[in-house]
């Protein structure tokens, strides 16, 4: 993977990815109308395996589409969602096919965040994982990702 990625200011490359449905998703598809969170991981990622449930929290925002980008294959992908809770739309970003997006991203590590605005603007981006962006991101989304008594650690690289 590329390693130079994108810092908030720029523009989020278009893509197309297929869902776990097999469905077709574009950039314009996740951004119509608000702001999308998109949230890259893999499996294997103890920091991603700790960060998607607080995402999943934040999904039932209206305003706010939160969507993940598996670098693994569709069983590995269906397999982790459903251990840790993830119901939001999922897209594969394939070993595969090259990691087309998550190269056009230039993310070297996973979890990578970007919160990309309706204009395709990114406005934030979070590598591994950061207590106060995730509140950052709740506040934007109007759902808290943390509970009382939840363990949060303030930061864990990816």
């Amino acid at each position: 993977m590329s390693g130079n990625i994108l810092e908030p200011g720029a523009k989020a490359p278009a893509f197309e990815l297929k869902d776990l449905g097999g469905r077709v998703v574009s950039l314009a598809d996740v951004t119509n109308g608000k702001p999308a969170l998109i949230a890259f991981m893999k499996v294997s990622c103890p920091v991603c395996q700790m960060t998607f449930p607080f995402l999943e929290r934040m999904a039932s925002s209206q305003d706010l589409n939160i969507i993940g980008v598996s670098q693994d294959h569709l069983g590995a992908t269906q397999s982790f969602n459903s251990k840790f809770g993830v119901t939001f739309r999922t897209l594969l970003d394939e070993e595969s096919a090259g990691y087309p997006v998550s190269n056009a991203f230039g993310i070297s590590h996973v979890p990578t965040v970007f919160l990309v605005e309706p204009d395709g603007e990114i406005s934030m981006v979070m590598e591994g994982f950061a207590k106060s962006m995730m509140t950052e991101i709740g506040d934007r989304a109007g759902v808290s990702p943390f509970r009382p008594g939840d363990f949060v650690p303030e930061w864990k690289s990816g």
